[in-house]
């Protein structure tokens, strides 16, 4: 048994800001990246010059053949540091999937380990022209020949096979997910940076959408976008005097070593195990059990992890998530239900990756939702799939 985070508690979350979410800014995305992490940085009270640590992690997540160029389909840590304009003492990218709990780890380690004091943490998101997973590979070589030749590549078959395999083990009715996408587009629409601010969706709206790997429709996926968001981070003694509420860590987990498979074969079992370790491994760091959260921000970048989550994390029985969400178990606008996608997630924001759950935690920790504002003191957020991805336990007080 993992023990208990011995940072926990002594690293907060002092300031942020977020860019409009688009389906393609009219700016680089680097040029983005620095209004908005200069942005945060006088949220949290500070000037360019306190900054001493920059980190991310700087996947572009596609599975086509768009090129990556660092400031314009992607911004790295390096990248942003070298231009705010500051000397820091700490930069550092984090490599995997999992982007934001990595990123959490490697600025709170550093804060924790005295190799910065006030650390920029930020996701820069890229939607290139032309379609998001387009690839005109003629020949695959690799592990990949025994798959795309078949037509299984990239991540909706992914995850269509392990989704249909939940809907056939648990006799559920892939209609119910409508709760799921309908939840995250309503709450999305509150949100004034979303790509879906005003646009609510009904249940008619996601069964009228097209399959676009049965049984997963096109409004089961997140919306690729351009957004940036960044978050300083600090140690709890420095917060004190920041001009926030400061809204702690308590604790975080990544993602195990998953069986060999094909590549990207994901079957329901190895989700399921791999993300019972992911939780065991956060419930102890944090010191808290699945009854404490009052606030579970599960990641929604495709929809059937809303169920792999709440199922994982303890907050339903195994193969019940269906029926939990489809008897209203997930609508935050009813005190029963819980809020697990009060913040739209991607699906209500746009491809954001872990962004929305990240900053849904601290804008309601910290007193700072506005109208949307909800009565929490720990909040989690997910990120990726529980298997390969991770989570954060984040606090109003040290735990």
């Amino acid at each position: 048994m993992t023990r208990r985070f011995p940072a926990g508690g002594h690293i907060a979350v002092v300031g942020f800001a977020h860019s409009m979410v688009q389906r393609r800014f009219d700016r680089p995305l680097g040029a983005v990246a620095v209004d908005v992490a200069r942005t945060a940085i006088a949220d949290a009270g500070l000037t360019p010059e306190a900054i001493d640590g920059f980190v991310t992690s700087a996947m572009f997540p596609t599975a086509g053949a768009h090129a990556v160029r660092d400031g314009t389909s992607t911004v790295t840590a390096n990248w942003l540091a070298d231009r705010i304009g500051t000397d820091p003492r700490y930069v550092a990218s984090f490599q995997g999937v999992g982007q934001i709990p990595g990123s959490v780890a490697l600025a709170v380690n550093a804060i924790a380990a005295g190799a910065a004091d006030y650390v920029v943490l930020h996701r820069a998101l890229h939607n290139p022209a032309g379609g998001y997973h387009d690839n005109p590979l003629s020949v695959v070589t690799g592990p990949q020949q025994w798959t795309v030749p078949q037509g299984y590549g990239g991540p909706l078959p992914m995850i269509a096979l392990p989704y249909n395999e939940y809907l056939r083990r648990y006799d559920a009715d892939p209609d119910a997910m409508a709760a799921v996408v309908v939840e995250a587009r309503k709450n999305g629409a509150a949100i004034p940076w979303s790509y879906w601010h005003g646009r609510p969706l009904t249940t008619a709206d996601y069964l009228a959408a097209p399959m676009v790997s049965d049984p997963m429709r096109r409004l089961d996926c997140d919306i690729p976008v351009d957004g940036v968001a960044a978050f300083v981070l600090t140690s709890a003694e420095r917060a004190r005097d920041l001009p926030h509420r400061p809204v702690y860590i308590a604790g975080y987990a990544s993602s195990g070593v998953n069986p060999p498979r094909l590549p990207s074969h994901w079957p329901l079992d190895d989700i399921m195990a791999g993300g019972a370790d992911t939780v065991r491994r956060l419930w102890a760091a944090a010191g808290v059990g699945p009854g404490e959260v009052d606030l579970p921000q599960l990641y929604d970048g495709f929809s059937p992890f809303v169920y792999f989550w709440l199922e994982a994390l303890g907050l339903c029985p195994v193969g019940e998530a269906h029926r939990f969400v489809a008897d209203g178990g997930i609508d935050s606008d009813s005190p029963a239900g819980l809020p697990v996608l009060s913040g739209g997630g991607a699906l209500g924001n746009g491809r954001m990756h872990g962004i929305p759950q990240m900053l849904e935690c601290y804008l309601q920790l910290s007193g700072r939702a506005g109208p949307r504002q909800r009565a929490a003191t720990v909040a989690l957020a997910c990120h990726s799939a529980p298997h390969y991805g991770g989570a954060v336990v984040y606090a109003s007080e040290p735990l």
